[in-house]
């Protein structure tokens, strides 16, 4: 017996559905299994289907991804069906496992996806590796320190440093700092790192 396959995701049109069923029919489907559900939820007819073949019954279906979702998934339908003695048919491939031909273009296209999956990951790995070491090199930009500019403006127009801190989003401490720095001539500056660097204070 033949059976058929046919399903469409919840967002597509009803026509689509109709579509796939009215190619089934054309193709010799004498039972048909079809449903709308979503790439991740459950696939109760197909389920159904797979209990209702039989030893020398041929699958068919419109287009291979609206039987599997993934490599995985493909391999396991497959494995089922052949567990039964099924074959498969993809009407839009034109492929057939009930023939050596067929079962090798089934073979090719698992791997073929396979490989690439591999390939796209490896890049991806790739990809991360790449920013880590970037980010490992170029460290992040001070946040602060880069808005110098901003507190002495601020300063400037009589803002406290409360005020100031909670509008750009730093600490109080790292305002204190920031006109400190800017405020202290330059020999002023090398002798405040030079206590600093030996654990006194320049007041």
């Amino acid at each position: 017996m033949i059976v058929g396959y046919a399903r469409t995701s919840t967002i597509e049109q009803q026509a689509g559905l109709e579509a796939q069923v009215r190619d089934l029919k054309a193709a010799g489907a004498e039972r048909l299994f079809q449903e709308q559900t979503s790439s991740v939820g459950p696939r109760k007819e197909l389920e159904d289907a797979l209990g209702f073949l039989r030893e020398g019954d041929v699958l068919i279906v419109t287009k291979l991804d609206r039987l599997a979702r993934s490599v995985a998934n493909l391999g396991d339908i497959v494995g089922k069906l052949e567990n039964k003695g099924v074959s498969l048919r993809i009407i839009g491939l034109g492929l057939d496992t009930s023939t050596p031909t067929g079962k090798l273009m089934l073979n090719l296209l698992g791997s073929i996806a396979q490989f690439e999956r591999e390939i796209m990951l490896e890049r991806q790995r790739e990809g991360i590796a790449k920013a880590k070491t970037a980010g490992k090199y170029l460290g992040r930009k001070p946040t602060a320190k880069a808005k110098t500019a901003e507190v002495v403006r601020l300063d400037a127009q009589g803002h406290t440093r409360e005020a100031i801190a909670s509008q750009l989003g730093i600490g109080v401490a790292s305002v204190y700092r920031i006109l400190q720095a800017v405020r202290l001539p330059k020999h002023e500056k090398i002798q405040t790192k030079a206590l600093a660097a030996v654990g006194l204070d320049a007041g």
